[in-house]
């Protein structure tokens, strides 16, 4: 059986707490148990919750009450008017949803958008959510982050720094790594028996053989070379301005990507509002909705706005599916 989800709050001046009440009474009569973490007064009166104590009781109230871990924010919450001054209340919400994880008793994090910019000016010393999931997992950089559609899934060697650093620190090492980290979730978390993999090219036709750029002669070859030599099924270095079309998607279960927009920007394109992001190389499972907190549109909980419920409804799938596909793969390994 599949333990309750963690859904954390997110940034709560966002989108996040409308889209969790509206989830909520979506999946109320599925198999998809779900908690949140946070503050119960942005739930407004329309939305029936509990209040746990721990995530063993979500079950038994999931179908008539949202179950919610309460914390409470130190500062008024307006929506669309985010404040630093909750920040502590947004990463304790992440804090408690990977220490509920890590001890089994949840089998997912899920996570509600975090603006940033608005945690850096709390002194928030990391750039996102996956680097501190990483480090509250203590598997910092083993993390990767993986994009996730029904018609696409990519991962990035790296994720939140300039185009070039990303370029100036791209290795033979750190695609392998990425590849290894990506392979091994397709396996265990996807079911996948024989995955396929596809590395992107850096250059326009990716590189024409040295005359646009030499990085797949010097490094993305080499990887992929070595990826073969372990037993991997890759072929790449691939054209980006090609690999991404119809036609060449059916020939890879998963894209290596060498930088941020290289990945998102395909998945986005084609399904922005289903999109789920997905932290693998973690102990835990992590997915979360591909959008941001939305602040021109939030509104406040007694309201329902223009927000769509979809790449939620999808992360918080992708999660319970993720969790069983996990418990089917360790039984047959152990």
């Amino acid at each position: 059986m599949v333990l309750p989800i963690a859904l954390t709050m997110g940034d709560p001046a966002g989108i996040g707490p409308e889209l969790t009440r509206r989830v909520w009474n979506s999946l109320k009569a599925s198999e998809q148990v779900f908690f949140w973490i946070g503050d119960p007064t942005l739930l407004g009166r329309s939305t029936p919750y509990r209040e746990i104590r721990h995530p063993s009781e979500a079950a038994a109230c999931f179908a008539d009450s949202l179950p919610v871990l309460p914390l409470s924010c130190p500062e008024p919450v307006y929506p669309g008017r985010p404040s630093p001054g909750n920040a502590v209340t947004v990463i304790e919400s992440i804090r408690k949803a990977v220490h509920y994880t890590l001890e089994g008793a949840a089998s997912a994090v899920v996570t509600n958008p975090i603006a940033k910019h608005v945690l850096s000016a709390s002194g928030f010393p990391h750039p996102g959510h996956t680097e501190f999931l990483a480090a509250l997992c203590g598997a910092t950089g083993q993390e990767v982050m993986m994009l996730a559609c029904p018609e696409l899934k990519v991962t990035l060697t790296s994720i939140h720094i300039s185009l070039k650093k990303a370029i100036d620190t791209l290795s033979v090492d750190r695609i392998v790594a990425v590849s290894r980290v990506t392979e091994a979730s397709l396996r265990r978390d996807f079911g996948l028996r024989q995955p396929r993999l596809a590395v992107a090219g850096l250059n326009p036709h990716a590189g024409e053989k040295g005359m646009m750029g030499d990085e797949e002669i010097r490094t993305i070859q080499p990887a992929v070379e070595a990826l073969r030599r372990e037993g991997m099924n890759v072929i790449g270095p691939m054209p980006p301005d090609t690999m991404f079309s119809a036609a060449a998607r059916p020939r890879y279960d998963a894209a290596i990507c060498l930088y941020h927009d290289q990945g998102l920007i395909p998945v986005k394109t084609l399904d922005m509002a289903g999109g789920v992001n997905i932290t693998l190389g973690l102990p835990i499972i992590r997915t979360s909705p591909d959008h941001g907190t939305a602040f021109d549109i939030a509104v406040g909980p007694e309201e329902t706005g223009k927000a769509s419920i979809s790449s939620l409804l999808s992360a918080l799938a992708m999660a319970h599916d993720m969790a069983l596909q996990r418990i089917m793969s360790d039984a047959q390994t152990s």
